[in-house]
């Protein structure tokens, strides 16, 4: 990096440790310094102009000037900037959001528990989980089961859960009690001439064994994303949970939906479970709760859950857990705003009505040289790159391919996300069919350039 040691960029590698960077590499390069937003795109510090393919991180549902969220951040700072949930305190914020989110539910919810992240509703949902079956007599039933390329968080609890090597390496990840069970990409992972039934069959059947020999009095929950995002916006197959709700229900197993990515319009409806007929216990949300503009996130949780915590904290004297800034009135205000807006301006129908331009222009990648699959619901989806489009054998993780189309991407001004072999979009949920098309213009550019750089490889 060949910059003055007064820019930006020289300060941020002198004093910042990145999330989810290769260290040594960002000392060499630098970041990419984003100085403002409108609309769907961010501005850098050089003035160049990005569409925001991610939505910044799956979060940015509204993208990036969305005065209304702004003024009603000021209105609850100048009021009440902070207080806390503690003891039995609250705030009108708080109040109304818990029940608008109740409301909302895709299924009867009875509380809201708020935090920070994605993270540390997940985390909360694991101490529920251990802490609902100690309260009604079954103190052995605790193990918990994610899946092979899940993502829920990156807590030491919640990173266990999370199915991704990357999460686990050198971090002596995972922790005991916490297992996995088969991601249901029917196109990585189906066999040759099985069908996509038989195969929801084969993934159910292969969870029912797992709950089996670990003992079903041992296994207390099921976390599911609706939609696998990080892991590749993975697409289960029609009668996947359907079958996998079955065995859960048979023993008598916990369901918790992680709706961190795909709650509030992502999918074209509110929640995913609508989309995919989940029936869950507890539901966790964050990033779109309040358009990513504060940091909150929420676990609804169902009312035998709550009895549970009720009894549970009467003996005990407490519910011993909570967050300082958990509830704080400010996200609470911005993330009721949020939802206000959602509702106004029927961004869940907007939704609809833009994403069969956005899954068509997606899956038209299908016959790209590099492409073994696109896929996607709602405004999310992927692109799944292969070196092999008949075998789907994958490239050489040393090659790089999914982050060097990122790079190209960026030239061509799109933000984007590259992790492992896929690269993946998730754009505004404001996002207009003229900014679609734009959007996929860029992206097939960046794919093209990859390709013209991949047969240079050899």
């Amino acid at each position: 990096m060949n910059v003055n040691v007064n820019s930006l960029q020289a300060r941020d590698v002198a004093n910042i440790l990145h999330p989810y960077t290769n260290a040594a590499t960002h000392a060499k390069e630098g970041p990419l310094v984003i100085t403002r937003g409108d609309g769907i795109c961010v501005i850098d510090d050089d003035g160049n102009r990005y569409i925001e393919g991610l939505g910044g991180l799956f979060c940015a549902s509204l993208g990036f000037s969305e005065q209304r969220l702004v003024d009603a951040a000021i209105r609850q700072m100048r009021e009440l900037p902070f207080y806390h949930t503690f003891g039995g305190k609250s705030h009108e914020a708080g109040i109304e959001l818990a029940e608008r989110l109740i409301k909302l539910a895709p299924v009867p919810m009875s509380k809201v528990f708020f935090a920070n992240s994605g993270s540390e509703a997940n985390d909360t949902a694991i101490k529920l989980i251990w802490y609902y079956h100690n309260a009604i007599g079954k103190p052995e039933k605790k193990k918990i089961i994610s899946r092979v390329r899940a993502y829920h968080g990156v807590t030491v609890a919640t990173a266990s859960l999370t199915g991704l090597p990357n999460n686990h390496r050198d971090f002596d990840l995972p922790i005991a009690g916490i297992l996995h069970t088969d991601c249901p990409s029917f196109y990585r992972y189906g066999l040759p001439g099985e069908t996509e039934e038989a195969f929801a069959t084969r993934c159910a059947d292969s969870l029912e064994q797992l709950i089996l020999n670990e003992g079903p009095e041992t296994i207390a929950a099921f976390f599911a994303e609706p939609l696998m995002a990080s892991g590749g916006s993975i697409v289960p197959p029609a009668t996947y949970y359907e079958k996998i709700q079955a065995v859960l229900q048979k023993y008598d197993v916990l369901l918790i939906a992680d709706e961190v990515i795909c709650g509030f319009g992502r999918l074209g409806a509110m929640f995913g479970s609508e989309i995919f007929g989940l029936k869950p216990d507890m539901i966790s949300m964050a990033k779109q709760l309040s358009a990513a503009y504060m940091p909150i996130s929420a676990l609804m949780v169902s009312e035998k859950i709550y009895r549970a915590v009720v009894s549970e904290s009467e003996k005990i004297g407490t519910f011993g857990h909570g967050f300082t800034y958990g509830g704080h009135p400010v996200p609470a205000a911005v993330a009721l705003e949020t939802l206000k807006i959602y509702e106004e301006r029927d961004i869940v129908g907007h939704v609809q009505d833009v994403m069969p331009v956005f899954q068509q222009r997606l899956r038209a990648f299908a016959s790209h040289p590099l492409v073994g699959e696109a896929r996607g619901v709602g405004l999310i989806g992927a692109l799944e790159l292969v070196k092999d489009k008949q075998t789907r054998e994958t490239f050489d993780p040393a090659l790089g391919v999914a982050a060097y189309v990122g790079r190209r991407a960026q030239a061509h001004g799109v933000i984007i996300r590259a992790l492992g072999d896929t690269v993946n979009l998730c754009p505004p949920l404001i996002i207009t069919e003229s900014e679609i098309e734009d959007l996929m213009a860029r992206i097939k550019r960046a794919l093209d350039d990859t390709w013209d750089w991949v047969k240079t490889q050899g």
